[in-house]
């Protein structure tokens, strides 16, 4: 179990400079000041084996996951979600597959809260990213420390190169949040390591095995990188087909592998040592992949251990593809009628619709092994 100690002031946050992309009124979160919780100094992502790092049990629960959960919680008692997320009817789509359906009427079209007009900065492609109406959708930011152990300040200003965590008051299930990167580069494209090395060790800090965490790959029109996360009581069904491995990298180093018979294009990344170097690689894979313009999408599991890469159709419309969660089986429904006629085939087709085809998917695994090949060399 993670250990905090909790500080009384905000001595130890970096006083830098404000990053420019954040100067503009919507983005003034240097005078916003919430909970900073503070990763310790010894990095889960280095060189250190994953087996004794083990999913712990509810009595147990990680400081982190405390956090979130308690935070996430009081606005849900506060009013802050629009509706119950714990009272939408869930049921598994009989088959094989055990794809997994929601029904929730209650759920709008576009459940990502989209900019509204009166909040334009008119600084560039910034007046198309404003998250939140009001701050207290704003939970708490995360950022690396210097100390032996995590820490905990009740009321900071933000650091660069922070994790801004915020609610999603629309959620698809317990504990929904938007994790936003709020480094100087963080308007950026194109995925970073920066950033996926930080929301890689915040599943592995919340240590819980019922966590999960997705990444869209940004389309036109997305001024802002962000990831999301939130609470499944049972596995995807993408995390329990086989795999098989094409690239491995020794017994404790990287393992590359094709998740097969499943209907969307999957890679499976994973590594018990020599985290960090994993994260390069899949970065660089997904910058290679954006530039041939083949949309993608990243899950996060089984507490940072596994991370699932999906592949859909290159060229798609933006309109046409398909969340992380989609991809890994979870569907959701704003209709009854379509929720109980849901079958398994319908499932198939859907995700088949939009996967990268066989032969892309061969050039995909060789750009892997490239990529792979030259960072461990």
């Amino acid at each position: 179990m993670v250990t905090v100690k909790q500080v009384e002031d905000d001595n130890l946050v970096s006083k830098g400079a404000i990053p420019e992309q954040l100067k503009c009124p919507q983005f003034c979160f240097q005078d916003i000041r919430i909970p900073l919780y503070r990763f310790s100094s010894q990095s889960l992502l280095d060189d250190s084996p994953f087996e004794g790092h083990v999913c712990i049990t509810e009595d147990e629960q990680s400081a982190l996951d405390s956090l979130l959960l308690a935070l996430w919680e009081d606005k849900m008692w506060k009013g802050v979600l629009r509706y119950d997320v714990t009272t939408s009817e869930i049921k598994v789509i009989f088959g094989k597959r055990k794809f997994i359906a929601q029904l929730n009427e209650r759920l709008g079209m576009d459940y990502v809260p989209k900019p509204e007009p009166d909040k334009i900065c008119g600084q560039g492609n910034l007046s198309e990213f404003q998250w939140t109406k009001h701050q207290e959708e704003f939970l708490f930011y995360v950022a690396c420390g210097e100390m032996a152990i995590s820490e905990l300040i009740p009321s900071a200003a933000m650091p660069d190169g922070a994790l801004l965590i915020i609610i999603n008051e629309i959620p698809v299930e317990y504990g929904h949040v938007f994790l936003v990167p709020c480094g100087s580069d963080s308007l950026a494209q194109v995925l970073d390591t920066k950033s996926l090395e930080m929301v890689a060790r915040f599943a592995v800090e919340i240590n819980n095995c019922s966590f999960r965490l997705f990444y869209d790959c940004p389309t036109a029109g997305t001024s802002h990188r962000y990831f999301e996360a939130c609470y499944f009581p049972s596995p995807l069904p993408v995390e329990l087909t086989p795999v098989d491995t094409f690239f491995h990298e020794g017994q404790r180093g990287m393992r590359i592998s094709a998740v097969t018979d499943f209907p969307i294009k999957t890679l499976l990344f994973e590594s018990n040592k020599k985290f960090k170097r994993m994260v390069e690689v899949l970065v660089e894979i997904c910058c290679q992949l954006q530039e041939k313009s083949i949309p993608y999408n990243l899950l996060i599991s089984d507490s940072g251990k596994k991370i699932f890469l999906f592949l859909q159709m290159q060229n798609m419309a933006n309109s046409g593809t398909l969340s992380a969660w989609e991809c890994g089986g979870y569907f959701l429904f704003q209709s009854r009628s379509e929720f109980d006629q849901a079958t398994e085939e319908t499932m198939l087709n859907k995700l088949r619709d939009v996967s990268l085809d066989d032969e892309g998917f061969q050039v995909v695994k060789e750009l892997c092994c490239s990529i792979a090949d030259k960072f461990v060399a």
